[in-house]
């Protein structure tokens, strides 16, 4: 006999519609699945076999065919042992066609027969409210809160497989789960204060621009001045995700098997921290079938390579794609993937490899040649796209038994959400969200400098020898420091800010000129 069984399968973000074909003929005892099964898949045979034994049902000892149709997508992952379950228990006629409607199933089973939460159940039921607005969709317990996200899909909550067999035959029912988190704007993300901070106002002044407009920032100093600190107290004063963000974040999250049970909706925006050794395919995305890395989890949120540096030079230039484009395409010979890469990158570094060059106090033991090599990892078109670069000095004593209390991450976050706030306004209806984000079209219109301030430009652009990305890049955080002061024009005073933001380029200048 023949049964069918709906489920969903994940390729990147986007979910699939998937029938679980579960033939049983007579024959020597076996079980086959095919439809492009990877070996997570396959060992669903024994899984299946134990938790359907252990939950009071008959294994049929016949010849059992499992086909996961459409044949030509790849199928990974314990998701279709509860509907290939389903689908044997009707292929040998312990149960009936089920409930009526469209259903839907996913999730693991246990030897014992009970439900384990699966990974992209988010994503999964997200596609499916597109392909069949108001299925049902039976998940594991613990994937409950985030498949309830997807508001026009019928959530049902399951523990074991003994329970969705008794739901199907009509002898009892399963809790439907419905979204709790509402949609409203989340907290703002907790991070260290910038009132904790002693001195350093330069540097936090900078944190404040690249919150309000979205740019990627450097800061560089020597070691114990305060870089990590300041870099973590940046997602303190970014605005709350709103909900779209979150469900986008959640997606990622999801996919990537990093929520934790029985959580729903992303509240906070990501802080990612991989360490310097990391692999290219561990920051962009890899694997046989590519996988979300790095930047695509720090998306709505921030990226911090502490001792940007010292990583593989193959890691950094890997960067520059994502950087532009908000977006990363992953190919591998299985697929090519798309995922979101709209990050915020900090940077922290030393200014040379014993990090003392330049210090008031402490003498650099570098040579010329290794400073210039030190500087030279980070190469001109990854410097092109990171638009602050902050000298982060090492603080007086003065400065810190100062006893005045800097102003706090509240009080900045208030400027930086106003500041976004004439952002969404002025980018209404065409999908960009912050300054940052701004194409050369948008650049051309809303950063019209006055005509003292465009001398000005004219000037840096020719000293500095700046590229056509550095211009822009510079009227960009012109036009976010305009927004601070709720001003429409960007004045000279505006540029002249952003123009001592690219350190790094002045001196480069300073080097060709001498």
């Amino acid at each position: 006999m023949l049964a069918i069984v709906n489920s969903v399968v994940l390729v990147g973000l986007e979910g699939q519609s998937v029938r679980v074909e579960v033939d049983i003929s007579n024959g020597l005892p076996v079980c086959d699945i095919v439809g492009l099964p990877d070996p997570s898949v396959r060992e669903a045979r024994e899984r299946v076999r134990a938790a359907i034994k252990n939950s009071g049902f008959e294994f049929p000892l016949r010849r059992i065919i499992v086909n996961l149709a459409p044949g030509d997508i790849k199928k990974e992952g314990p998701i279709y042992d509860l509907p290939i379950a389903l689908g044997i228990l009707m292929a040998a006629e312990e149960i009936g066609n089920g409930p009526e409607g469209t259903i839907y199933a996913a999730g693991e089973l246990s030897l014992e027969g009970s439900l384990r939460p699966v990974p992209g159940v988010l994503p999964m039921a997200l596609a499916l409210q597109e392909i069949q607005p108001g299925a049902t969709f039976i998940v594991p317990a613990a994937n409950a809160n985030e498949a309830a996200l997807a508001t026009r899909l019928k959530v049902l909550a399951a523990e074991s497989l003994g329970q969705v067999v008794a739901y199907w035959r009509g002898e009892g029912s399963l809790p439907e789960v419905k979204e709790t988190e509402g949609q409203g704007p989340s907290p703002a993300t907790p991070g260290v204060n910038l009132a904790d901070i002693k001195g350093q106002a330069a540097a936090k002044r900078g944190l404040e621009i690249a919150a309000a407009g979205g740019h990627n920032i450097l800061l560089i100093g020597s070691p114990g001045a305060g870089k990590t600190m300041l870099a973590r107290a940046l997602p303190a004063i970014l605005p709350s995700l709103t909900y779209e963000e979150a469900l986008t974040v959640t997606k990622i999250y999801s996919a990537a098997g990093l929520l934790s049970p029985g959580q729903g909706l992303v509240t906070e925006r990501p802080f990612r921290t991989p360490h310097h050794t990391a692999s290219s395919a561990s920051i962009i995305g890899g694997g046989r079938v590519p996988k979300p890395g790095e930047v695509s989890l720090a998306t709505h949120g921030v990226l911090f390579l502490d001792e940007i540096a010292e990583y593989r030079r193959d890691v950094l230039e890997a960067l520059r794609q994502p950087l532009e484009d908000r977006v990363v395409t992953v190919s591998r010979v299985a697929a090519a993937i798309t995922y979101p890469a709209d990050f915020l990158l900090i940077g922290s570094m030393n200014p040379c490899p014993c990090g003392y060059y330049g210090d008031p106090v402490k003498e650099c033991l570098c040579t010329p040649h290794q400073v210039a090599q030190y500087r030279k990892r980070l190469s001109g078109p990854l410097l092109d796209r990171i638009d602050l670069h902050l000298e982060v000095p090492r603080l007086t004593y003065g400065e810190v038994e100062d006893s005045t209390r800097p102003e706090d991450s509240l009080t900045v976050g208030e400027r930086v959400r106003a500041a976004r706030e004439r952002q969404l306004v002025r980018f209404r209806g065409t999908g960009v969200t912050c300054n940052a984000a701004m194409s050369a079209r948008q650049v051309h219109q809303y950063c019209r400098p006055a005509p003292q301030a465009r001398s000005l430009l004219r000037e840096a652009f020719n000293k500095l020898s700046l590229s056509m990305r550095a211009h822009d890049r510079l009227l960009k955080v012109a036009r976010t420091i305009a927004d601070l002061e709720g001003s429409e024009e960007i004045t000279a005073a505006h540029l002249a800010e952003a123009i001592q933001y690219r350190s790094l380029d002045w001196g480069e200048a300073k080097e060709a000129m001498g």
